[in-house]
């Protein structure tokens, strides 16, 4: 199951059941099926307070993805900062919720085992973000 929470915002204007088809069908991609997500909308001071205390990260940034998953059965939780998605998008020159469902997905990724620690993964991170993309507006 896929749950939607806000924690100190309110939840974005999104399309609930196109959206957990689209992660479900992102999973089959992978190999993965989908078990408990919960996608967390939160702050930048509540993202950064979450990376710095379970990560000893003191900046801001726009997901931390906490992965519980186990074989092929993804589960985890996705903090996502509204307020950096806001800046990402105008920033990138990005529609909003093109910017958000970027982002979630890239939790997804993450939960299917895609790492986007150096250059040449971040690229390959990209790449299989814009595929995703591409398959939401299809549905």
């Amino acid at each position: 199951m896929i749950h939607y929470i806000a924690k100190d915002i309110s939840i974005p204007v999104i399309s609930k059941k196109k959206i957990n088809i689209w992660i479900k069908e992102t999973a089959v991609v992978y190999g993965k099926k989908t078990g408990e997500i919960a996608y967390i909308f939160c702050s930048d001071e509540s993202i950064l307070e979450i990376n710095k205390q379970y990560l000893n990260h003191d900046y801001y940034t726009d997901i931390i993805t906490f992965d519980y998953s186990e074989n092929n059965l993804i589960s985890g939780d996705i903090f996502i900062s509204i307020d950096t998605v806001k800046s990402n998008a105008e920033e990138f020159g990005e529609d909003f919720n093109t910017e958000l469902h970027r982002i979630m997905i890239h939790g997804i990724l993450h939960l299917c085992g895609q790492d986007d620690k150096t250059h040449e993964l971040r690229i390959e991170m990209t790449r299989k973000e814009n595929i995703a993309i591409a398959n939401f507006k299809r549905l």
